[in-house]
């Protein structure tokens, strides 16, 4: 019952937290620069032309009326139609959500259990060679930003050696093989990305465990090595949790440099096509999916983090 009252009050915050997070949404869209009619009629289009159009958008109605109408049609399932594609917005926001869930599993499916496992290793040979070249490797992957190893990627592994595609371009009429190698690149990006941060994070928590009492009381007791790492593991894993769930998060919405790198048509590249052509209604929804999609993550987190330490549940 204590696990069910803990996972409904982080349910309720959640959807306080979203609640302000559409109203926020919704007045820095307003405040974006330019018009949407001056962007769908261009710069041509007389002042007569203009006017009409803002009038039938909706756009000389006042900011709560356009608020109350957009959140209401998001709890109803109608999300308006894109002014990009002339199509609805739900399913296109949909589909590259599903695409950028993708690739953000598979480069989550990696990295997680490898950083894990490097930040451990690193912890019991702590201060020796093999410490110190995993420390050296993950700070150079982490002073290099995204853009900057996918660049190196494509011109390395798709330029020179010609192994995997520069592009990750959808292709239905591809092999299942050749589909496959398109995520090659674009998912060892976001791995190298993710890499760093984890194993560093892993490593400090795992090197405080070790040092607690409770693991000396677990070596006194006489168990066995492997599962006294196990035990200070458990421990150390909490911060890494918190981590994780933050790069869900970034994965979600923040990939927009590697989509874009990579011509990967997901929800980051929408984010950007709807700024640059000023498609409001596509840019408030994705928006608010990528703010849905981190608190989603955190709730997570906090289920993970509760069953891991019972004593947050209290």
């Amino acid at each position: 019952m204590r696990s069910l009252g803990f996972i409904a009050r982080r349910l309720g915050a959640l959807a306080v937290v979203l609640a302000v997070v559409s109203v926020l949404v919704f007045a820095i869209v307003q405040l974006l620069p330019g018009d949407v009619a001056t962007e769908i009629l261009g710069t041509s289009a007389t002042p007569e032309d203009l006017a009409a159009l803002r009038l039938k958008l909706g756009l000389t109605r006042p900011a709560p009326v356009r608020y109350a109408e957009w959140i209401g049609g998001v709890v109803r399932g109608d999300w308006g139609v894109s002014l990009l594609y002339q199509m609805p917005v739900r399913p296109l926001v949909l589909e590259g959500l599903g695409r950028s869930a993708v690739l953000a599993g598979l480069a989550l499916l990696i990295a997680v259990p490898l950083s894990i496992g490097l930040g451990v290793v690193a912890a019991l040979r702590r201060d020796r060679l093999l410490d110190h070249a995993i420390s050296t490797l993950t700070l150079i992957a982490l002073s290099l930003p995204e853009f900057v190893w996918g660049t190196l990627l494509i011109l390395l592994f798709a330029y020179r050696f010609r192994v995997f595609p520069p592009s990750s371009m959808v292709d239905p009429q591809a092999s299942l093989a050749s589909q496959a190698a398109r995520f090659v690149l674009p998912v060892l990006t976001l791995i190298l990305a993710l890499l760093a941060q984890m194993t560093r994070m892993t490593r400090a928590s795992m090197i405080d465990a070790l040092r607690q009492p409770f693991t000396e009381a677990a070596r006194l007791r006489g168990l066995r090595p492997r599962r006294v790492v196990a035990h200070a593991l458990r421990n150390a894993l909490l911060p890494t949790v918190g981590i994780v769930a933050l790069n869900v998060g970034f994965l979600l919405g923040g990939i927009v440099i590697v989509e874009t790198i990579f011509s990967y048509p997901g929800l980051g590249r929408l984010l950007v096509d709807s700024v640059n052509h000023r498609d409001v209604p596509m840019l408030q929804m994705a928006t608010l999916l990528v703010a849905s999609a981190y608190g989603l993550a955190n709730l997570g987190a906090d289920i993970v983090y509760a069953y891991l330490d019972p004593r947050i549940r209290y």
